[in-house]
């Protein structure tokens, strides 16, 4: 019986890099098409790009994730208790500013309440935002932080590391790089939760472990968001 040809160096690179690269690029399109944008009476459509750009970048990153699927090295247990705990254990980091420091609310963002009109869209726009945000982000995230910048950074072949393989100067750069990716009032909670999701993947060395934990993060983040209608958080 012959074994699945393992995917070339560059194959597995497009592989890990690529999901992610479209979902900053989607982030850049927000941006720039903001800046066209008459300082009034613009519409919803060029006011607010997000709205149509976050879908669709959901789609395309989604897509690639599915066709790139066999090249992902899962880890052969996937800790899924360790990953629960985590991901409540950071959820908490994430919030923990306003309850012990009284950090100001967080109002102003993505707000579907902006389709309360049109229950169709409004109920569209909430499934594709927590598509995005429990199932995209953690995958795409995960599978470029920890499956392959922290093993780049040791070996260029990072296919020849195996994952979860401890290194200082790997670790503290993709942490560092992760705070900076959420520069703003999500800097210091991102580096902490960078550093735990990295020390889950050194400790389980499971992918999907890490994939877990972001994704209970997230869920937890996002029904945190409806509850409050605090949209910055998102």
């Amino acid at each position: 019986m012959t074994t699945p040809a393992q995917p070339s160096e560059q194959s597995a690179l497009t592989a890990y890099v690529a999901p992610f690269v479209v979902f900053m690029l989607g982030l850049a399109l927000v941006s720039a098409v903001q800046s066209f944008a008459p300082a009034e009476g613009a519409p919803v459509w060029l006011a607010e790009p997000k709205y149509w750009v976050y879908p669709l970048q959901t789609i395309a990153c989604g897509a690639l994730l599915l066709w790139f699927w066999k090249c992902y090295e899962w880890g052969k247990k996937w800790h899924v208790i360790a990953g629960l705990a985590v991901g409540l254990f950071v959820l908490a980091l994430w919030i923990s500013p306003q309850w012990l420091f009284g950090a100001a609310p967080r109002t102003d963002g993505f707000n579907p309440d902006t389709f309360a009109e049109d229950p169709a869209l409004w109920w569209s726009t909430v499934a594709l935002r927590f598509l995005r945000l429990v199932i995209i982000v953690p995958l795409l995230e995960e599978i470029f932080w920890r499956g392959f910048l922290m093993r780049y950074l040791i070996k260029e072949d990072f296919t020849k590391v195996p994952f979860g393989e401890f290194s200082v100067i790997s670790f503290s750069v993709t942490t560092l790089m992760f705070g900076l990716a959420h520069y703003g009032a999500d800097f210091l909670p991102a580096i902490a939760t960078c550093l735990i999701y990295n020390l889950v993947a050194v400790k389980t060395k499971s992918l999907a472990c890490c994939v877990i934990a972001h994704a209970v993060t997230n869920l937890g983040l996002g029904l945190y968001i409806m509850t409050t209608k605090q949209w910055g958080f998102w």
